[in-house]
């Protein structure tokens, strides 16, 4: 696990480990984490749009929308955005783990905003 500070640790509703670090009206900043080999579930989420700056670790992003599908490699200073209703999965294909820090536009609303969706690759965890 991390040593950044923020709230306590949570499971987020892809399965990988999320810390909030702030939140204010308009975004929230969390830092999130998946373990070497950890594969997250496929969700799209419903209104929030994310921009993904990856810290450290190995993995690749997969996003898939009614317009295209692709994949895209997650290392160290990588920056990728996931739009409303996109489909999206990730995994860890590295030997330590895969930290991301996310911005979620507007603020994580709650739990009913992500939902499943058929997987890319199978979830490990």
């Amino acid at each position: 696990m991390s040593s950044m500070s923020g709230s306590p640790a949570e499971i987020a509703p892809d399965g990988s480990t999320v810390r909030v670090l702030a939140r204010t009206s308009r975004a929230s900043v969390i830092h999130c984490w998946l373990p070497p080999g950890g594969v997250s579930r496929a969700v799209r989420h419903r209104s929030v749009e994310e921009i993904w700056y990856c810290l450290s670790g190995h993995g690749q992003l997969w996003r898939s929308s009614a317009l295209t599908s692709r994949t895209d490699p997650l290392a160290p200073s990588a920056v990728l955005t996931i739009q409303p209703e996109t489909c999206f999965q990730f995994c860890n294909d590295g030997a330590e783990p895969l930290e991301i820090l996310i911005t979620t536009i507007p603020p994580w609303p709650g739990s009913d905003e992500a939902q499943a969706c058929e997987p890319h690759w199978a979830p490990t965890i």
